[in-house]
């Protein structure tokens, strides 16, 4: 019996690390350096570089910053948004990093498969309600959402953080479903 080959990363075409200008290939080898592995979806994006470095300036801006939405709840949106777009990569890989920041081993698959009856806060529900409804009905979110977000404590900043994490991975998405971008299997393992 012969061993058949990987399956592939994308359905376009990958750089390798010599390929890709020297400030992207600093940043893959940075994260290489910390998780062990590239996320394939470093990968595939260094395939057109100007795309590359603006998707992730937007990502660091929306993930990365302080703010009331805790970390794993940025990843919360993710997950929810992203399981509901059937965007296999992301609710793998962002799963693995929820269950980091949430220092929990369940949270990621009860989020992605029903948030409403996971193990969270009516807060985060309701956070996550907002965050669906401008996933698939964006033209419709009114004042009584606002009024909603209120009464469990977030303000236009967080609601504004909500919906461009929603939309932004909506994009994300539907990048990886049409490249046909597979998760690293160590994602799968991480955080359990």
């Amino acid at each position: 019996m012969t061993e058949q080959a990987p399956f592939p990363i994308s359905r376009f075409p990958v750089p390798t690390l010599e390929e890709t200008p020297d400030d992207i290939r600093e940043r893959l080898l940075a994260v290489q350096e910390k998780a062990g592995f590239i996320p394939n979806v470093f990968l595939v994006l260094a395939h057109r570089p100007e795309e590359f470095r603006a998707f992730m300036a937007y990502h660091d801006a929306l993930m990365d910053k302080p703010g009331t939405l805790i970390k794993a709840e940025r990843e919360m949106i993710v997950v929810a948004t992203s399981n509901a777009n059937q965007c296999q990569y992301c609710v793998v890989a962002h799963g693995a990093i929820l269950r980091i920041r949430a220092k929990n081993p369940l949270i990621a698959e009860q989020v992605a498969i029903n948030y409403r009856k996971a193990d969270i806060t009516p807060r985060q529900k309701a956070m996550l309600d907002f965050a669906m409804k401008v996933a698939f009905k964006a033209y419709a979110v009114g004042d009584d959402d606002m009024a909603t977000l209120a009464q469990h404590g977030f303000d236009q900043e967080d609601a504004w953080d909500i919906a461009a994490i929603a939309a932004f991975f909506g994009m994300s998405n539907r990048l990886a479903n049409v490249t046909s971008l597979r998760p690293n299997d160590e994602f799968y393992a991480m955080g359990r």
